[in-house]
């Protein structure tokens, strides 16, 4: 189910949306870990389901704080529902109905005392193709969200622009041009600039959802030295099919097969001496 810069920043401005249906029972995992500051985000026990129809299923995952967790897998095996999840997102989905647990910092984000909108303001999300608001500046399109958050002060703003820029290694390429739309940006400046608007927010997880398919080798690399570099700062989750990326920008790698996590371990391992036949086929090329 595809989502978008829209979406998100509508969910934003929303005060009420219609409720996920969930349940906080099922069974514990077996290492309390909530508090060890090693994990930024705990999974636990999650199921995500449309209309009755299962789209993942029980999945535990420990995810590292500053660090690149990628999720691989063939099209369809519930790797994107599993990124909405973190972000709230199935909230604006009618029928869509979530299990489990997500714990961010200590704190289940489906428990019924957090605000959706202000926490998905905590987390940053680059969707699969670059889109930038058409209609905004590049200025503009990274302000949105402070601007949205109440930063008012302009000096404030250019400085958090400036540094969201710089973090996404684009700076040196528009600081004369900021007022240039957008949309005249090439496609790898582009996506740049989606994850300066993503950092500007100042998230504690930053989400990628195949931040470089729609982008040629050349914007491909920097997009994957910018994610290197940001992981020094951020908890990172990407979602990509492009296994060879997965070896170079991730610390850990989670398997996805029909909604399923197969195998989550230390990308080398997966890629090198998987536990589980099914991942060694997928790693090594023979469906998918």
């Amino acid at each position: 189910m595809e989502i978008n810069a829209l979406d998100v920043l509508n969910a934003m401005k929303k005060d009420e949306q219609p409720p996920t249906k969930r349940n906080e029972s099922g069974k514990k995992m077996t290492n309390d870990i909530a508090s060890n500051k090693e994990y930024k985000v705990l999974i636990e026990n999650l199921a995500v389901s449309y209309s009755g129809k299962t789209a993942i299923k029980d999945i535990n995952m420990k995810i590292p704080d500053k660090a690149v967790t990628a999720l691989i897998g063939p099209s369809g095996c519930g790797k994107t529902t599993l990124l909405r999840t973190i972000n709230r997102m199935h909230d604006l989905t009618k029928g869509a109905e979530v299990t489990g647990k997500i714990i961010i910092d200590g704190e289940n984000v489906y428990d019924s005392y957090i605000n959706p909108i202000l926490q998905r303001r905590k987390i940053g999300m680059v969707f699969q193709k670059p889109n930038p608001f058409p209609t905004m500046s590049i200025w503009d399109n990274v302000a949105a969200g402070l601007k949205l958050n109440g930063v008012k002060d302009k000096s404030i703003l250019n400085e958090i622009i400036e540094d969201s820029l710089k973090m996404a290694y684009l700076w040196d390429e528009v600081k004369d041009e900021l007022k240039k739309p957008a949309v005249a940006l090439s496609g790898g400046q582009q996506q740049r600039l989606c994850i300066a608007r993503a950092l500007a927010i100042q998230p504690e997880v930053l989400l990628m959802d195949e931040p470089a398919s729609a982008l040629d080798p050349i914007a491909t690399q920097k997009i994957e030295q910018t994610i290197i570099e940001l992981k020094k700062h951020y908890t990172i989750i990407i979602v990509t099919h492009n296994m060879q990326q997965a070896l170079r920008v991730s610390d850990r790698t989670g398997f996805m097969y029909l909604g399923d996590l197969v195998e989550y371990d230390k990308t080398e391992k997966i890629f090198k001496n998987p536990e589980k036949e099914l991942t060694a086929n997928y790693v090594q090329g023979r469906f998918g």
